[in-house]
């Protein structure tokens, strides 16, 4: 059954890929923009989704870390003179002009950065548990772009980065979403991965049996921001324009992702990357319902912000009916795709293949 998992698994990356090659011929620059969002918004899922709901840890912090990833490397992807030119009001620091990188290193400093932060800001939180955690945390969020508004000389504070390059295409952000993907799919499955199930479970119980409660949280915290940073310097470069406006990287962020993990289901990372696709294309979609439109003979005006009170309405309708989320803590297999289609696949016992291997089943 493994082996025939991995083959599948490797046929759908193939064919999902030659499907990526015609997009980026065929379809429009919207329709691009759109597909290149999802996996950007699916990592931001994952990545929180392992520390709040593979590990438990209620934290609101991730929009941090994305700003965090996102400024880093768009530090680093900037050309000198584009710097000079930029920072109006203070100029840029002596050390941070002739910084340049190309744009897998500005990504990986970017997650780099996010991490070491991600320890700093766990290490004395993580202590805390429930609300206080995620008041703590949130309050670092609010810190970060709280600094990057203010620290003019390195960030260029409200005016932002603009005319960073437009690097982020589908193969990055698919590409970085499949990297993600096996990172934290393969901690999942490791014994940290069972621990943190287990923390998540009951912390007490895990504790008592021999699990380092503080080390594991501590990791997974590190490990998403890690990931979180890597979607930041994706996000930078698809929006090509960077700003610390609270509509950008503020807690707004936070909660979009929040959203997308709950829709999913707290707990699936296949239920993230559902939940991101779902919120992206509608988002994008009722962007529409914010400009002037007729239904029913009845002219209606358009209103800012329509789009967020309709996805408002929608979460708050799954929350009372549907609390689970689309996956609720189940993952996609092959197995369970396979007996949709009336395909069942024999799973062979430890025991038959040791037999087999002795020679004695044929």
């Amino acid at each position: 059954m493994k082996k025939l998992n991995y083959t599948l698994t490797l046929i759908f990356v193939i064919l999902f890929s030659l499907f990526l090659y015609y997009a980026q011929g065929n379809f429009s620059d919207y329709t691009l923009r759109i597909l290149t969002l999802i996996p950007i918004y699916a990592i931001m899922a994952v990545s929180l989704n392992l520390i709040n709901g593979i590990t438990g840890i209620f934290s609101l912090g991730h929009a941090g870390f994305v700003l965090l990833g996102a400024y880093t490397s768009a530090l680093l992807t900037l050309e000198p003179f584009q710097k000079e030119i930029s920072y109006i009001i203070v100029p840029i620091q002596p050390w941070l002009l002739n910084l340049h990188a190309n744009f897998l290193i500005a990504t990986l400093a970017g997650g780099v950065v996010a991490a070491i932060f991600a320890f700093l800001i766990g290490w004395p939180t993580l202590k805390l548990s429930g609300d206080y955690l995620a008041i703590a945390s949130l309050g670092f969020a609010e810190i970060a772009r709280v600094l990057a508004n203010n620290v003019i000389s390195v960030t260029n504070g409200p005016l932002g980065l603009k005319g960073l390059p437009n690097y982020t295409n589908l193969y990055w952000a698919w590409g970085w979403l499949l990297i993600t993907l096996i990172a934290i799919i393969s901690l999942i499955k490791s014994s940290y991965g069972r621990a943190l199930i287990a923390i998540r479970e009951d912390s007490i119980a895990a504790e008592s049996m021999g699990i380092n409660v503080f080390s594991h949280e501590l990791m997974s915290f590190v490990f998403g921001a890690f990931f979180a940073g890597i979607s930041g310097a994706l996000y930078a470069h698809w929006l090509t324009t960077i700003d610390p406006r609270i509509t950008t990287f503020g807690p707004l962020l936070t909660f979009y992702v929040l959203i997308m993990v709950v829709l999913g289901g707290l707990g699936s990372i296949t239920g993230s990357i559902i939940g991101a696709g779902v919120f992206a294309l509608m988002f994008e979609y009722l962007r529409s319902l914010e400009e002037p439109f007729d239904i029913f003979g009845v002219h209606v005006p358009g209103i800012p912000g329509m789009r967020m009170l309709v996805i408002s309405a929608i979460f708050i309708f799954i929350m009372i009916f549907w609390q689970k989320g689309i996956m609720g803590r189940a993952e996609f297999s092959w197995e369970k795709f396979l007996k949709l289609f009336g395909i069942k696949v024999k799973k062979t016992s430890i025991v038959e293949l040791y037999m087999k291997k002795e020679g004695d089943v044929e």
